[in-house]
């Protein structure tokens, strides 16, 4: 083989090989020696088998991507891949193959699987397919059509839509464009960072592919190969954010247990025959647990065990996921990105991207942009995007064709994506709020001589818009006592952002939290304190508070709670904050908080944030039950179309999974200041990794 790894001071590894193929096959091997542990992981969260070395705790899970049928769906887009782009296949099957030879050097370096008794499995050419798709099946988040449902009921049909926001497991980004008519070197910038919740190791991977066919830095995603989502090729670049499109759906069925104990659905032509078979979900420390996978027209049932009784009827819910329906990914879109040199190579690219659904911008050495969306959303009746619909009602059908994707042109020099109602707005319902998107247009409407250096700045930006609504409230309110006023003043004296240091934005944070749990504990909202009866993974959608934390701006004008009991819930919070102890900086109570397959025992080492929800410093608590920080930026990165080396990037920890390490943690510093570690292209300067 002619592979040569290559590190840059922050261990980043490039990659130099003959093909495509053999690099990809090297991109397996250094990212399984890198994080081996990370990858095991995931290989075994997209198989359901989690718990037989984590736990009960992982039993949930396990057993929705069973139902799901995850590993199962990855099989049939690697067969219809093989079919359809052979090349795109084998070079999948050599990044698993890559895997597979760097395990066993990975593994011995991380002590997680001496800690579980975990040893590294084998990888197939279908995994890295499963792990996109476990990653992703959760994107879109259709749990919040089961919230929904339950407003309808509690609430009445008017109020369906009154919590929309930018949901509790949705993962939003910020990204934008800036052209050579607003930059100093005459060239575009492509910028931005996404929003996720926050993995130890992290959910990317700062790595460059090179072969005599491309070079090309970027972002990937642990377990698959290519730069899927941002990269640099040198004439071109891209990056995408969640397009918040809704491209799955949920039916209500009708079971029934046949005579020779099979499952029947009730669709539109009536009683029809089911797919059904169990699993064995393995628990460590515990007893093993039987999951019944059925499977109907519309898709796998997720949720509503079924007796064994001849003849016994029960009711569940089916996903409808469109790999699931169409046998693809996207994959073949990887390896051509990688040999894109135009927008227009990036464009046809992403004409075969199926999931998840994003906004695209691009741009190139030649002055060319894009702005788009990418991905496979279904034709079908409004009411599907809203709720669970009847399995046997044929409206809910999904049309032969998929939706048209919007795209636009780049206006006054620059283009914004922030998950916010613009570009996408045919595609979905729940959006999230203007404010970051707003604000980061605002910035980049201040100059015309935008710098790599400059547009970091963007990044760090802690004003938060989100706050106007509720301190308009605070500025109503009267009757206060003077330890109550002299909350309010501080409160109208704010500066509005929310940085780690500020004691007002603390205060801001209290009071905002003690009128969430207040506006939860309203009699209007009695119907909606326990979540319904489904499966405890999808909670998180579910629980009154949260919800009422992250649509906190639309409660407090409208919704069923009278503006006097508001305009007292206001006051009340004032009162409890004037009388308590005085808050501490926002960055005391809103620290990290990493999600670890084996949990940290020194939790109290992860350090403060900044920023809030809206900002565009992203970092999101549960306002009113927690301040701590659980999604923030995943990594962030500026791509300098006129000079590689001028561009920057950065992700929550370092390059190695491995605790101990030098690149373990190492960039965590620069990612809390706001900075960026330097891309480094020249091989001169670069280390070369013996053996």
């Amino acid at each position: 083989m002619s592979i040569e790894v290559y590190r840059d001071a922050y261990g980043v590894p490039h990659l130099r090989a003959a093909d495509p193929e053999e690099l990809a096959f090297a991109q397996g091997r250094v990212t399984a020696r890198d994080r081996a542990w990370q990858l095991e992981v995931e290989r075994h969260r997209a198989q359901g088998t989690t718990a037989a070395f984590l736990g009960a705790a992982e039993t949930g899970w396990d057993a929705f991507v069973r139902r799901a049928r995850l590993a199962d769906t990855a099989r049939h887009c690697l067969a219809r891949l093989e079919e359809g782009d052979p090349e795109t296949a084998d070079w999948v099957r050599a990044y698993a193959d890559g895997v597979n030879a760097g395990l066993a050097e990975g593994a011995r370096r991380a002590p997680e699987f001496a800690a579980t008794g975990l040893a590294p499995g084998r990888w197939e050419a279908w995994t890295p397919l499963a792990v996109w798709l476990s990653t992703h099946i959760l994107f879109a988040g259709f749990p919040t059509k089961l919230w929904r449902e339950q407003v309808a009921v509690a609430l009445g049909e008017e109020w369906t839509e009154l919590f929309a926001a930018d949901g509790p497991a949705t993962a939003g980004s910020n990204g934008w464009l800036v052209t050579g008519e607003r930059t100093a070197s005459g060239a575009a910038l492509v910028a931005g960072d996404p929003h996720r919740f926050i993995e130890a190791p992290g959910v990317y991977q700062q790595i460059r592919l090179a072969c005599p066919a491309y070079d090309v830095v970027g972002l990937a995603v642990p377990g698959v190969p290519g730069l899927a989502h941002f990269g640099h090729a040198g004439p071109v670049a891209w990056a995408i954010t969640n397009a918040m499109a809704d491209y799955q759906d949920l039916y209500r069925e009708r079971l029934r247990r046949t005579a020779g104990g099979g499952v029947e659905a009730y669709g539109p032509e009536g009683w029809r025959p089911a797919a059904a078979h169990t699993e064995t979900v393995e628990v460590a420390g515990g007893e093993p647990v039987l999951v019944e996978v059925v499977e109907t027209g519309r898709g796998p049932v997720i949720t509503g065990e079924g007796p064994d009784e001849p003849g016994a009827e029960w009711e569940g819910l089916s996903l409808r996921y469109v790999p699931r329906v169409t046998g693809r990914l996207g994959f073949e879109a990887l390896p051509r990105l990688l040999a894109a040199r135009t927008v227009a190579d990036v464009d046809a690219a992403l004409d075969a991207w199926v999931e998840p659904v994003n906004v695209v911008l691009a741009a190139d050495t030649g002055g060319g942009t894009l702005h788009r969306v990418a991905g496979h959303v279904p034709v079908r009746d409004r009411s599907n995007s809203l709720r669970p619909v009847p399995a046997w009602e044929p409206a809910h059908a999904w049309g032969p064709e998929p939706a048209p994707l919007p795209r636009a042109g780049v206006a006054d020099g620059y283009a914004v994506m922030a998950n916010a109602r613009g570009l996408a707005a045919p595609l979905g319902v729940e959006f999230a709020p203007p404010h970051r998107a707003d604000r980061i247009a605002a910035l980049l409407d201040g100059s015309a001589a935008w710098t790599p250096e400059a547009t970091a700045a963007v990044h760090r930006d802690t004003d938060s818009r989100a706050a106007a609504r509720l301190l308009a409230a605070v500025e109503a309110a009267d009757g206060l006592s003077p330890a109550a006023g002299g909350v309010r003043e501080r409160l109208l004296a704010w500066d509005r952002r929310m940085d780690a240091e500020s004691v007002d934005a603390g205060l801001y944070a209290a009071v905002r939290g003690a009128v969430v749990r207040r506006l939860a504990a309203h009699e209007a909202f009695a119907g909606l304190r326990e979540p319904a009866p489904h499966p405890e993974l999808f909670r998180p959608w579910l629980y009154l508070g949260p919800r009422v934390g992250l649509a906190l701006e639309t409660l407090l004008v409208t919704g069923p709670v009278p503006a006097g009991d508001v305009a007292r819930i206001v006051r009340e919070a004032l009162e409890e904050t004037g009388a308590g102890e005085p808050p501490s900086a926002w960055g005391a109570t809103h620290r990290l908080a990493p999600w670890q397959a084996l949990p940290d025992p020194d939790d109290e080492r992860w350090p403060g944030l900044g920023g809030d929800h809206d900002c565009v410093l992203s970092t999101s608590s549960v306002p009113g039950y927690t301040d701590r920080g659980a999604r923030a930026s995943a990594a962030r990165y500026v791509w300098d179309l006129a000079d590689r080396e001028r561009s920057g990037w950065i992700v929550p920890f370092g390059t190695s999974g491995v605790a101990g390490d030098p690149h373990h943690e190492d960039q965590l510093p620069l990612w809390l200041r706001g900075d960026l570690a330097p891309v480094t292209t020249d091989w001169n300067r670069l280390t070369k990794e013996q053996g």
